[in-house]
């Protein structure tokens, strides 16, 4: 069942700001931390840059800069970012974006140098998926489990209705998730496919650990319960939110848009063979395009423990929800690319005009 969208009043909308940390960037796409205990934010440019923000400090500095491998017409770039669970030791780092040339998705890793605010520009590649000719619908987002594995959002591959059926194929990694095993590599190869991976030793691509998905542009594990949080974008009519990244769960798309069947494939719109969404919510007051965000675990207490934040690309709201509702957080005139969270658990929210700003509380007095 659909959970209802309604708005907050203004009293609790009220009650919270957003306070830039970083201004001037370019199309900043995503930020996040490295878990070494530094407290550094690193941010990623949609052209090729990673940047790092020092703590107390406004002005981040170039961390890795790969312009020149990649492509960055409509929705393409340098789309995604992930710390090993073990940064602090091992120093890799892995990124998805698109290659310039032919608009493939690529995974590759990297590593920091000697300096630890500047990365060795040496790249290993460890997946490379072709794109059709269509610029969006890519994913991009990377996010390390508690498995320790790496889980990898991949788009539809682009343009209208999924003509293709690629969310439904399980042949080919578009319109899936992916779950590497970055730690112990196949022979001749970067990673491996966990052994439970739902298509190891069956039909189907060995990477994919759930399927149709239209464009999973953000999603992330609760740091608490290890649950999964994931915003896939919707076409014409409903934008969805899933809960819990079922192995070898089929997530609808192209057959449902949210709860919405789509007609695409009308006999086979049985609700008992998909994962439902947790919610949705319609293209109504200016909505079209989810950005998943995090389940809040902040140690400032800035919201109720365990909310799930999200937001829309368009409308600029910032949502809250606790699985059963949907509440408007606060408005805003941000095309919010993506949401991020540092190494306290508080959170930030990236508007691709260029601004990184943290959500807290609105002092008493000015409330």
């Amino acid at each position: 069942m659909t959970a209802a969208l309604f708005c907050t009043p203004s009293a609790l909308v009220a009650q919270f700001q957003l306070t830039p940390v970083a201004t001037g960037l370019s199309n900043p796409l995503f930020a996040g931390h490295a878990g070494d205990g530094t407290q550094r934010l690193f941010i990623l440019e949609q052209d090729g840059i990673i940047r790092v923000l020092q703590p107390g400090e406004q002005t981040p500095t170039t961390f890795l800069d790969i312009r020149s491998r990649i492509a960055t017409i409509g929705e393409q770039g340098l789309l995604g970012l992930a710390f090993h669970p073990q940064y602090a030791t091992t120093g890799r780092f892995f990124v998805c974006y698109t290659r310039a040339g032919d608009g493939a998705i690529v995974i590759a890793e990297y590593r920091v140098s000697a300096d630890r605010n500047i990365a060795d520009a040496t790249e290993h590649v460890l997946l490379t998926i072709p794109h059709p000719t269509n610029t969006n619908h890519n994913g991009g987002m990377l996010a390390f489990g508690r498995d320790g594995y790496l889980y990898v959002g991949v788009g539809d591959g682009g343009g209208g209705n999924d003509e293709p059926n690629n969310a439904q194929n399980i042949d080919l990694l578009l319109g899936k998730i992916l779950r590497l095993d970055v730690d112990q590599p196949a022979s001749g190869a970067r990673y491996s496919s966990p052994s439970d991976n739902p298509f190891v030793n069956a039909s189907g691509r060995d990477e994919i650990f759930a399927f149709g998905f239209r464009n999973p542009w953000r999603f992330s594990f609760d740091r608490m319960t290890g649950e999964a949080w994931i915003g896939d974008v919707g076409q014409d009519e409903r934008e969805e939110i899933d809960r819990v990244l079922v192995k070898g769960g089929n997530y609808g798309w192209r057959i449902y848009e949210g709860f919405l069947c789509t007609n695409l494939g009308p006999s086979l719109c049985s609700p008992s063979d998909y994962v439902d969404p947790v919610l949705d919510y319609s293209h109504t007051n200016g909505r079209c395009s989810v950005t998943g965000g995090y389940v809040y675990r902040g140690l400032r207490a800035t919201l109720p423990a365990g909310v799930y934040v999200y937001g829309d690309f368009c409308s600029g709201e910032i949502f809250v929800t606790n699985g059963d509702m949907q509440a408007v957080l606060m408005y805003t005139a941000m095309n919010i690319a993506s949401f991020g969270e540092d190494e306290d658990g508080e959170l930030y929210v990236v508007d691709r005009g260029g601004t990184i700003s943290r959500i807290e509380s609105m002092p008493a007095t000015e409330r």
